[in-house]
């Protein structure tokens, strides 16, 4: 039995699901974007590439499905919210998305298509429903979990050529970029490398899930010079390794975060057996990261890159 969500969450990753309807039904509240009111492209029919496949949508989407929390906050970003009709039940920011229970889990043909869309975004194409929608002639975009940054401004891209809106996206990717490599810049390097923990969550008996370097997460943290204490323990090679309470001691992270998720506070951390040796705990650098921030690759990825950016100057200056 696994004691909170953050537990489900990383077994969901390692298995390929929808990793950012994962992250549960916490409320944030970060400032939602602005909506872009740049002038849509309209210039269809129009072939976009994604996750290995093409999809020709023939007219401007009017009515959009979206089953993928990352990809409902990038369709606000740049414009497209007036054209999304529904979306999943984990897909809560902004909060004018309007809201459903359809799932993006569990997908239901018949659910989906009672909303008349004529274009659906999903992250992964669960039971082949992106087959099963073509057949019924619905266009259907799939973004999966984003493997590197990069594939964060390619979704964004991809989108706005779905939507009409590539101007709107191109700039959002572009701006994006700018102050992420603004954020890392900024941030002096260590004297010595600093290592870090990021912890998803536990199963509440000495389990504890984390990330490793190879994931998007990890890409955030490596930006800044920081070394992953989970890298040698990933024998799968899934990037999403779970650690024993013995490692992560051992391993004397500089730095640890956890996500919002599970009730935790740098005082609980600092209360578990044996961790208060821990480097990280005797200097006070535990930091609390959004669980969407820390699962999500979409407009709010700056919002990431900020909060760890911090992290690592007050531990250098510290």
């Amino acid at each position: 039995m696994f004691r909170n969500r953050a537990s489900v969450k990383a077994l969901c990753v390692v298995s390929g699901l929808l990793v950012a309807s994962c992250a549960g039904a916490d409320r944030s509240t970060t400032t939602p974007p602005a909506e872009s009111t740049a002038v849509a492209v309209a210039e269809f029919p129009v072939t976009v590439e994604s996750a290995g496949a093409t999809l020709t949508i023939e007219s401007r989407p009017t009515a959009i499905v979206s089953l993928s929390p990352t990809a409902t906050e990038m369709l606000y970003a740049i414009g497209a919210g007036s054209q999304v009709v529904a979306v999943d039940e984990f897909s809560y920011f902004p909060p004018e998305a309007p809201v459903t229970d359809l799932s993006g889990f569990t997908p239901n043909l018949e659910a989906i298509v009672a909303y008349e869309p004529d274009l659906v975004v999903v992250s992964d194409d669960v039971d082949g429903i992106a087959t099963s929608l073509s057949a019924v002639g619905v266009p259907t975009l799939v973004l999966p979990t984003a493997a590197v940054i990069e594939d964060a401004y390619s979704q964004l891209r991809a989108l706005g050529e779905a939507t009409g809106n590539r101007d709107a996206a191109e700039t959002l990717a572009t701006e994006m970029k700018a102050e992420i490599d603004s954020l890392v810049a900024g941030v002096a390097a260590p004297p010595e490398p600093l290592t870090y923990y990021h912890e998803l969550g536990s199963d509440g008996g000495g389990a504890f899930y984390s990330v490793t370097s190879s994931t998007f997460i990890g890409e955030v943290f490596g930006a800044f010079g920081v070394e992953n204490i989970a890298d040698p323990a990933d024998a799968d090679g899934l990037g999403y390794p779970v650690l024993s309470v013995e490692f992560i001691i051992d391993a004397d992270p500089d730095l640890i975060f956890f996500t919002s998720c599970c009730g935790d506070t740098p005082e609980s951390i600092g209360d578990r057996p044996g961790w208060d040796s821990i480097s990280a705990v005797s200097a006070g650098a535990m930091h609390e990261l959004d669980d969407d921030l820390a699962s999500r690759w979409g407009p709010r990825l700056v919002d990431f890159y900020r909060l760890v950016a911090a992290a690592v100057a007050d531990r250098v200056d510290g």
